[in-house]
């Protein structure tokens, strides 16, 4: 229990990172959307292409756009995106949380709430007032993660549909006010 407790370090991925990215953003699919997303679907997602796209981003260096990782003991066991909001394929002047992903067996360790207030922070620091994030309607566990972090759901909903299935998506927003001196 105390190797679990162990003081997180939360820093800007890495290159040498896109590979243990991968694997948690793979398996938090996989263990996160069984049930929702349909199984063939999870099971078809492949590590080392995943991996190679999350190099490719990297590489291409979109400084609006930022991914850290929180590490435990050496080991990255959490990965956060973040960046401006996308209205379609207009950025806004919020602030939108793309992903926060925690290494299946980390799970209420604290990392994915370290991840979560770095990023907050950090979009508060840069100047956005909100951010706002989407999530599965049917994720449950997700949902009560953000909201118990201050985030409401707006009314806004969107189709998502994989492998003809609808998954539709809700829109949680924070006002972030607060964070920037947290």
């Amino acid at each position: 229990m105390e190797d679990r407790l162990a003081r997180l370090r939360i820093r800007e991925m890495t290159l040498a990172d896109c590979r243990a990215v991968a694997e948690i953003r793979i398996g938090g699919w996989r263990t996160a959307y069984a049930g929702m997303i349909p199984q063939a679907y999870l099971d078809r997602l492949d590590v080392d292409a995943d991996a190679e796209r999350r190099c490719g981003h990297l590489e291409k260096g979109n400084a609006e756009v930022v991914n850290l990782v929180a590490e435990r003991h050496g080991e990255v066991v959490g990965w956060a995106c973040h960046g401006p909001y996308r209205e379609g394929e207009v950025r806004t002047d919020d602030a939108e949380l793309y992903a926060v992903y925690v290494r299946p067996g980390h799970f209420s360790t604290g990392v994915g709430r370290a991840l979560l207030r770095e990023s907050a922070q950090r979009c508060a620091i840069a100047g956005h007032e909100r951010m706002l994030l989407w999530v599965l309607k049917d994720n449950v566990r997700a949902r009560r993660f953000y909201e118990s972090h201050g985030f409401t759901p707006d009314g806004a909903e969107e189709p998502f549909e994989v492998d003809g299935v609808a998954v539709p998506e809700v829109r949680y927003v924070r006002a972030l006010g607060d964070m920037a001196s947290a």
